[in-house]
């Protein structure tokens, strides 16, 4: 190459790591629903638990926010609907072991959400967020790693 003609861009993936990124943006959106789907069905049993805002309240916005989570994952594939999705299944995984393990007590308008005991809905949550979270944690490594050898390889002189 001349010294004026620029780097050819960089190769694209091969099939199959886009198969593999496609399994792991499946089973992160898969986990997603699953857990939009358990706090939306388990919401009205949690409307009891009140103060400024009921549990089943919180419940329905964590049902709502993870299943926007799942289609921005499925749909939209880019690094900010993968961090989303992961923020959605940190924050609810570690708000469940949080309220499962201590006593926080009742904070501002949020009611006291301490529940210590452990029943199937419950567990098949926290492996969905878990399974989430391990996904959408590879798929950001996976951009960064992307991003980093899109600019190592255009800058790079030939």
């Amino acid at each position: 190459m001349s010294a004026n003609t620029s780097a050819p861009p960089p190769a694209p993936h091969g099939q199959a790591y886009r198969i593999v990124q496609g399994g792991a943006r499946a089973l992160s959106a898969g986990g997603l629903g699953v857990n939009a789907y358990l706090h939306a069905t388990l919401a009205d049993q949690y409307d009891a638990v009140s103060a400024g805002i009921s549990q089943g309240d919180l419940f329905r916005i964590e049902a709502g926010v993870a299943a926007l989570a799942a289609l921005l994952v499925a749909v939209w594939w880019r690094t900010a609907s993968d961090a989303f999705a992961w923020l959605v299944s940190a924050g609810g995984l570690a708000l469940l072991l949080i309220y499962t393990y201590v006593d926080v007590g009742k904070l501002g308008p949020f009611p006291d959400m301490y529940e210590p005991v452990w029943y199937d809905d419950k567990r098949l949550a926290v492996v969905a967020q878990a399974v989430t979270l391990v996904m959408s944690t590879f798929l950001l490594i996976s951009h960064t790693r992307r991003s980093r050898r899109l600019v190592t390889e255009v800058s790079t002189p030939a």
